[in-house]
């Protein structure tokens, strides 16, 4: 059983001045009302859009509230009264894609940042824990394994401080059965768990807009600990939570970039509209996670959010490029029976060959994201809808693809998620 000795960013054991008193953790404090604005939908309409666009109002954001979300009185937490330096926050998943941007934008904001990390972090383990250390700049780094609930326990136990909040960026690598459930579900609640023992009194969890429609092994086990994390909201008048549902990430758009530089044809399935999605920067996802840690308004609540600016289709997606390629269009045009057919004979291969799980499972996920929008899904009319998906932040798919036609995929590597 690994035990962890806490590290600032700068590769120094954290000193006990550090340190603060558990039995002052929930310490009453007046906490003054936080004023917001409103954030648009996507919709034409100038007059809708307004100077702050990655604020929101209470009404508005009700609006976009998954209707399954159970209300919770709102509690006083004593955190939200503090200076963010005297907030202590615990991520976990703090090297995946999305997590190093939430540390990152957590620090710029002044908030105590411990980063819980394994020590081979990065795509197939690639970082050493010096990589790691300067990855995580301006954070205290925690080496611990995620997995092992009592490792993990005697990991924070070793910093010698509180917890107020968590923040999961936990995410399965692959998205294969085992892995799904392992990282999706256990690894998250073991977070879940042992930040509790600890004092949290706040849990921001980074989930999936997809789990709307759960047709997949990660889908199924995100929705699971959902449930059980609103559950303990219920059962704890103390205790609260935000859910964060983000829609595609950018990097997850960028695979045919090199293809149509090269002139070659942009890959589609059926007629290129059988899906749309309003992706969102890293950046922009870290700003409104770590929104999540303070605001009252965010609190006890699923959160699904897009970036700014309409729905696009991967034809729509494509046009975009070529156009800022300066490449002649051209469209290969896939039927997507020829997934479901792949997916027939892979279920049936599973029965005898059970090896083949993840195969199978790597299919549907495939077939998935080619077939369903990553907007919010409107149960009542049995299609998804782009005006009621939340926008939030400042940068677009058409400025991504431009820096990366220029510069190149650097640090957007899909790593083991490329099978996708």
């Amino acid at each position: 059983m690994s035990i962890c000795t806490p590290f600032s960013s700068n590769g120094l054991a954290l000193h006990s001045s550090r340190n603060r008193s558990f039995n002052r953790l929930f310490t009453s404090h007046l906490i003054s009302q936080v004023q917001v604005t409103t954030v648009p939908y996507a919709i034409p309409l100038p007059s809708v859009y307004l100077s702050e666009p990655k604020r929101f109002s209470k009404e508005r954001f009700k609006l976009v509230t998954a209707s399954a979300t159970p209300t919770v009185e709102t509690p006083i937490i004593s955190f939200r009264g503090k200076n963010p330096k005297d907030v202590n926050v615990l991520v976990v998943g703090s090297t995946g894609y999305i997590g190093k941007f939430v540390v990152k934008e957590l620090v710029k904001r002044g908030f105590n940042v411990t980063a819980i990390a394994r020590e081979r972090s990065g795509i197939r383990g690639k970082n050493s824990k010096e990589e790691t250390l300067g990855l995580l700049s301006g954070a205290n780094v925690c080496f611990a394994d995620v997995t092992n609930l009592e490792s993990l326990q005697k990991s924070i136990e070793n910093l010698g401080m509180s917890v107020d909040v968590v923040v999961s960026c936990l995410a399965s690598r692959s998205g294969g059965v085992k892995d799904s459930w392992l990282i999706d579900y256990e690894a998250t609640k073991n977070s879940l768990v042992a930040g509790r023992k600890f004092g949290a009194a706040h849990f921001v969890l980074l989930s999936a807009i997809c789990v709307q429609k759960p047709l997949l092994e990660f889908q199924r086990a995100k929705l699971k600990f959902e449930a059980e994390l609103i559950d303990e909201a219920k059962n704890d008048d103390g205790f609260t939570y935000s859910i964060v549902r983000p829609t595609a990430f950018f990097k997850s758009l960028a695979g045919q970039v090199e293809l149509v530089k090269d002139g070659k044809p942009y890959v589609m399935f059926g007629d290129g509209k059988l899906c749309a999605c309003k992706p969102i920067s890293e950046p922009d996802l870290a700003s409104f996670i770590a929104d999540c840690v303070l605001s009252q308004e965010l609190i006890n609540k699923i959160l699904p959010i897009g970036g700014p600016g309409d729905a696009l289709t991967p034809l729509e997606q494509g046009e975009m490029l070529f156009r800022l390629a300066g490449k002649e269009p051209k469209f290969l045009k896939v039927p997507i029976q020829i997934m479901d057919f792949a997916i027939g004979v892979l279920d049936f291969l599973v029965k005898i060959f059970p090896s083949l799980e993840d195969a199978a499972e790597f299919g549907k996920i495939g077939r998935y994201y080619a077939a369903e929008s990553m907007l919010i899904w409107d149960p009542e009319t049995g299609e998804y809808d782009a005006e009621k998906t939340p926008s939030y932040g400042n940068d677009t798919l058409e400025e991504f693809f431009k820096r990366v036609l220029e510069e190149g995929m650097s640090g957007q590597e899909l790593g083991e998620q490329m099978i996708f």
